[in-house]
């Protein structure tokens, strides 16, 4: 039995969080034993999967910063994750054959200083430095080591896999002197398990008082309370639209505004208070709903019911969202760039556009006025998850790649 130990930094709810866990419980369907180490781990805010025993989380070092007075975060990410590492290393007494790491490769050498040298393989989502923004000169200086550091220690991995074709060209731009790296691609897939309960059940468990009456056409926003996922752009797409509607079908659109929400992190709530100013702003305030880490039967119901989802991020690495959505007969409407042009088939399953309001509205349009070509996107994107993302083709992959590196 191959023993695989998963550290990741935060085991809270978001894309990255939902490959750990797929990946943990792909690999032990397969007969590995499986843990997962983490810095974090709230039982109220986490994928139920993480709740299983058998799955067996284990958390350490939550007493460390995650920031100080609100800045450094990405050195105290360093710092907690090299504490997890150190304690699986030098006190937990856990045997294992191989490490999945992912985000935050600084772990990695301390993972080498194991009296037997164990097989890392890390998982590149993106590059983390291309994922905050150098708006002074301190910022610059302060990251200028942290993404030395990142380049040094992900080259030290005995495998890199990366989540899209575009992350492969993205890491090999960025980490320059990691050209002898190879990077094999490995898709997220979707478990479907929580997605295949009878849709009767999931609209009346997940819908109930949520949704005004009267709605006849539904569009929905998933993703976590980020600026960088450029949510009011759902918004003001939905404002354009409706300035090119009639008032009768004006009042019978309605937009769903979801996502990750942590109290611990100020952007969530910052961007939460932004988004609903912006509303009011656009004088949507009747005609959007927020929802904060909705609930697995919330998302699940709201991705059967709604007409299309709104994917506003640019420049995504992969995305897991537009794969949820298709596998659920919704219709993707995305920005044309990054990971979306690899899971999405433009005037297939969804509509590919630039990221404009004008763009995002008019495709909202074409599925307002056409419910049949809903019903036919819908069924051609649950076709393709079904094709290209299973969880039993990840699951093929990823155990291959595991006894690659045991062998």
């Amino acid at each position: 039995m191959v023993r695989v130990v998963f550290l990741h930094p935060d085991l809270g709810i978001g894309g990255a969080e939902r490959l750990v866990v797929d990946a943990a419980v792909a690999l032990r369907s397969r007969g590995c034993s499986v843990q997962i180490w983490t810095a974090h781990h709230d039982p109220t805010h986490c994928f139920s999967e993480t709740l299983d025993p058998d799955l067996n989380v284990v958390c350490v070092g939550d007493w460390l910063p995650t920031s100080v007075f609100g800045y450094l975060h990405a050195l105290c990410a360093y710092l907690r994750m090299i504490y997890v590492a150190l304690y699986l290393v030098f006190l937990s007494g856990v045997e294992y054959d191989v490490v999945f790491c992912d985000q935050v490769s600084v772990c990695i050498p301390v993972l080498r200083l194991s009296r037997q040298r164990k097989k890392v393989l890390f998982y590149c989502h993106f590059p983390d430095q291309l994922l905050t923004q150098r708006g002074s000169a301190l910022k610059k200086l302060y990251r200028a080591p942290i993404d030395r550091l990142e380049e040094l220690t992900t080259g030290m991995a005995d495998m890199v896999l990366v989540n899209s074709c575009f992350t492969a060209v993205v890491f090999r731009e960025t980490f320059r002197s990691l050209d002898g790296v190879q990077t094999d691609v490995l898709y997220p897939s979707l478990n479907t398990h929580s997605f295949d309960s009878p849709p009767e059940e999931q609209l009346e468990q997940g819908l109930g008082g949520l949704i005004p009456e009267g709605v006849s056409c539904l569009f929905l926003s998933l993703n976590r309370y980020e600026r960088k996922k450029s949510l009011g752009l759902a918004l003001e797409g939905l404002s354009s639209l409706k300035t090119r509607l009639a008032t009768g079908d004006q009042a019978g659109i309605h937009l769903v505004v979801a996502g990750g929400y942590d109290g611990r992190v100020a952007e969530n709530v910052q961007h939460y208070a932004e988004l609903k100013e912006l509303a009011a702003r656009l004088e949507l305030e009747d005609s959007v709903t927020f929802l904060r880490s909705p609930s697995d039967s919330q998302k699940v119901a709201l991705l059967r019911g709604s007409a299309c989802v709104l994917y506003t991020p640019n420049r995504e690495h992969f995305g897991i969202v537009p794969v949820e959505a298709m596998y659920c007969c919704c219709p993707v409407i995305a920005v044309r760039s990054g990971g979306p042009l690899e899971s999405v088939g433009d005037g297939e399953t969804g509509f590919l556009c630039e990221p404009t309001a004008e763009a995002f509205s008019l495709a909202m349009e074409k599925l307002f006025r056409d419910p049949q070509l809903r019903r036919d996107m819908g069924q051609a994107g649950r076709r393709r998850v079904q094709e290209k993302f299973s969880l039993e083709a990840f699951s093929d992959q990823l155990h291959g790649y595991i006894l690659r590196l045991t062998q």
